[in-house]
C-alpha cells in the first residue's frame, strides 16, 4: 500500500534532505507534495529521478495527504500543524515546537519507538533537536547493558544546523580572509565564524546554559530516561555538515571499553569506527552524506568509577532532521499505527 506524503519547508535544507530521504529509502509513497511559503511557489525540488513543483502551504489540501513532514520552523509549526492534523494528517515536526508537549511523543525510533503510539492524542509526532538525536542513539544501548548515571557533553556543531544563511556566511568569510585588508561582519551568528568556534547556541537562559544545551538535558531525559543526569557545552564550529561530540558517561555498572565497544556494534543505527591509529576515527567529512551515527575514540575514564569516554560524530541534516522524521514516518506504517495500515 502507498502513501501520500507532504514535506513542508521543502526549499530549505532539511526540507530538501527529507525528499532525498525518502526516494533514497524506497518509501512506500504514491504521492509527494512539496509545499512552502507563497514566495516559493513554483519553485523546483528534486525527488529521486522525478522533479517537484512547489506548492503553496496557504492552499494546499492536507485531507489529501496521510503524513506531513513539518520542517517550516517552530513559528509555522505551532500554527500550521493543528490545522492539518484536524485534515486527517498525521504531523512529524522537526522543530522545537511540540517537543516538550506532554502529548507529543518525542522519538529516535532506535531508542524509544514503542512511545510512537501516543501520537493519537494530537496526531503529531515530534522530532528531536540534531544534538540530542545523535547522542542517544548511542546512549541507549549502553544505558540498556549498564544504566547511565551522568553524561557530560561537548558538542562541535556545523554551521547547517543554522540553515542556508549560516551556511552562506561561514563560506563567504571564509573567501574573504584571503582577500587582504577586506573585512566581514558578522550577521548569522554573534561572532566570527570562519576560522573560529563560538560556545553560544540559541539564546542565554537564566542559569548561564543556553537554550541548547537545555534541549539535550530535557530531550534525553524525556526519549531515554529522567533519572539521567546531563550537563552541555554546545559549540558552534567551521564546519558545513555533521556535528561532533565529546561523551564522558557515567555508568551504574562496570563496562569495559572492549565490551562497549562491542555493544555498539550490534546496536541499529550506529556505525563503530575505532583504532588508535591515523585513520581509526571519523570526522564530519567522512560522515556527511552517511545515515549512520559514527562512534570513534572509545576508551575508559580512569578518573571516574564505571566511567567511558567516546567520540560521536554525525550527519546533522540526516540522523538529526531528515532521516529520523522518515523513520519515524516507516515506524508508524510498520507498527500499523495509521488509520489505512494495510
Amino acid at each position: 500500500m502507498g502513501y501520500k506524503i507532504a514535506v513542508v519547508g521543502a526549499t530549505g535544507n532539511v526540507g530538501r534532505e527529507m525528499l532525498n530521504v525518502l526516494a533514497e529509502r524506497e518509501f512506500p509513497a504514491d504521492e509527494v507534495y512539496a509545499i512552502a511559503s507563497r514566495r516559493s511557489l513554483g519553485a523546483e525540488v528534486s525527488y529521486g529521478d522525478r522533479t517537484l513543483k512547489c506548492q503553496d502551504l496557504e492552499q494546499f489540501d492536507f485531507s489529501k495527504a496521510d503524513f506531513c513532514l513539518m520542517s517550516a520552523g517552530s513559528t509555522v509549526s505551532k500554527e500550521w500543524s493543528p490545522r492539518i492534523t484536524a485534515k486527517g494528517c498525521i504531523v512529524i515536526d522537526n522543530s522545537s515546537a511540540w517537543r516538550y508537549d506532554q502529548d507529543v511523543p518525542l522519538i529516535v525510533p532506535e531508542v524509544n519507538a514503542d512511545a510512537i503510539a501516543g501520537y493519537t492524542k494530537k496526531n503529531i509526532i515530534a522530532n528531536p533537536n540534531c544534538s540530542t538525536a545523535q547522542l542517544v542513539v548511542v546512549l541507549k544501548p549502553l544505558h540498556d547493558a549498564a544504566g547511565i548515571k551522568r553524561v557530560i557533553v561537548s558538542t562541535y556543531q556545523s554551521v547547517s544546523g543554522a540553515g542556508k544563511d549560516a551556511m552562506d556566511e561561514l563560506w563567504n568569510q571564509t573567501k574573504s580572509k584571503y582577500v587582504p585588508g577586506k573585512a566581514y561582519k558578522p550577521k548569522k551568528f554573534t561572532r566570527e565564524i570562519a576560522f573560529n568556534c563560538i560556545p553560544h547556541i540559541d539564546v542565554f537562559m537564566e542559569d548561564g546554559y543556553t537554550k541548547e544545551e537545555w534541549k539535550m538535558l530535557a530531550e534525553t531525559k524525556k526519549i531515554l530516561d529522567p533519572r539521567i543526569k546531563l550537563t552541555a557545552t554546545c559549540v558552534r564550529v567551521p564546519v558545513f555538515v555533521g556535528h561532533s561530540e565529546s561523551v564522558n558517561i557515567e555508568l551504574e555498572r562496570p563496562l569495559s571499553a572492549d565490551a562497549a565497544r562491542e555493544i555498539l556494534r550490534q546496536a541499529p543505527g550506529i556505525m563503530v569506527v575505532d583504532k588508535p591509529e591515523d585513520d581509526g576515527y571519523v570526522t564530519p567529512i567522512e560522515a556527511a552524506g552517511e545515515f549512520a551515527t559514527y562512534v570513534s575514540r572509545i576508551r575508559e575514564d580512569a578518573t571516574a568509577e564505571n566511567g567511558l569516554t567516546l567520540w560521536i560524530v554525525s550527519d546533522n541534516l540526516l540522523k538529526g532532521a531528515a532521516l529520523n522524521t522518515v523513520q519515524i514516518a516507516e515506524t508508524i506504517i510498520e507498527q500499523k499505527l495509521i488509520p489505512n495500515a494495510a
